[in-house]
């Protein structure tokens, strides 16, 4: 195989962001077919963006022998059901976030995919930007010292109430849209798998979360904080700081760093402003899944990494009185 021919399940609004436009900036990569709930709908996507095969419904696109992977923008109530079918099928997956429903959901389809041998990779594109492996390097350098507190914020504004987010039976809520992105860059900056001490939900209703904090402790005695809002008081907030003995670290839209970002340092010696250049996130993204499936490359995001994720997604809402996604 030297080109990997993906399949997606849905015409979803962030199809030409995520995959697209990212697939004319990577050659081993395209574009190949799509099906949709709407067989419209999904001709009209096809016809406008240049996909060549079009399927009567999902089970028919991962079943296609002319597709080698499957990107899964669905809905996050079923990202587990047609992930393991596509895994069951044969086909590498590209599942957006949140993984899938729970952490018990999770586990299945993280075992499915070792089982099979095939490469199953979270969509956290924002992890395969130089801008997160800069802010590692800068917690792992020493520079700040040892770290005592790691705040991370994301926090948009959504108020369309009708959306799907903001649905429980499609798996809605801030901590699973937004929050899920604030929770995977705790764990990214922090040491070790940190446990939930308290949370704390904003309800739309009574089992969405539109907004939601909660407190963490990582096993170094280090403390988390993540605060997460599709509709609460913090209209935009897309940030993370690391306090650490002898200075911190900020940075300002660490999600989608191509548009804007902004990071600093400061110690006791001086302060500095850094900006880490790189292509759209998404590219970077479908070039290491790419790399992955065609050479056996890193998977930062791996099915086993959202194991860990979806685990403090439930703790959160466990800790904050709620009843887990897909419960």
């Amino acid at each position: 195989m030297t080109q990997l021919r993906i399949g997606v399940l849905g015409a979803a609004r962030i199809v030409p962001m995520a995959l697209v436009r990212p697939a004319a900036r990577v050659p081993e990569a395209v574009v190949a077919a799509i099906a949709a709930r709407d067989p419209q709908r999904a001709r009209r996507f096809a016809a406008k963006h240049g996909i060549a095969t079009v399927h009567d419904g999902y089970q028919a696109l991962v079943d296609d022998p002319e597709i080698d992977a499957v990107y899964n923008p669905l809905p996050n109530a079923l990202h587990a059901e047609w992930t393991l079918k596509a895994i069951a099928a044969g086909k590498h997956v590209l599942c957006e976030k949140p993984f899938t429903s729970n952490a018990a959901q999770a586990r299945e389809v993280a075992d499915a995919a070792a089982a099979a041998g095939l490469v199953v990779m979270e969509a956290f594109h924002y992890r395969y930007h130089p801008l997160a492996a800069r802010m590692r390097e800068i917690v792992d350098s020493g520079e700040l010292g040892p770290v005592r507190s790691i705040e991370v914020a994301m926090c948009f504004p959504l108020p369309s109430f009708d959306d799907i987010r903001y649905s429980y039976p499609l798996g809605g809520g801030a901590l699973m849209d937004a929050g899920c992105y604030a929770v995977n860059c705790l764990r990214l900056l922090g040491d070790g798998t940190p446990e939930v001490t308290t949370a704390r939900a904003k309800l739309r209703g009574p089992d969405i979360d539109r907004a939601m904090t909660a407190e963490l402790r990582f096993p170094d005695g280090s403390a988390g904080r993540i605060t997460a809002s599709m509709w609460s008081a913090k209209v935009l907030d897309i940030s993370v700081r690391v306090v650490g003995d002898r200075g911190e670290l900020k940075v300002v839209n660490f999600v989608a760093p191509q548009i804007y970002h902004r990071l600093s340092v400061r110690t006791a010696a001086a302060r500095r402003h850094e900006r880490v250049r790189g292509e759209q996130t998404y590219t970077y993204q479908l070039r290491a899944f790419a790399d992955a499936v065609l050479r056996d490359g890193p998977v930062l995001t791996s099915a086993e990494d959202a194991v860990v994720t979806m685990t403090l997604i439930d703790e959160i809402y466990r800790a904050a009185g709620m009843r887990l996604r897909g419960a």
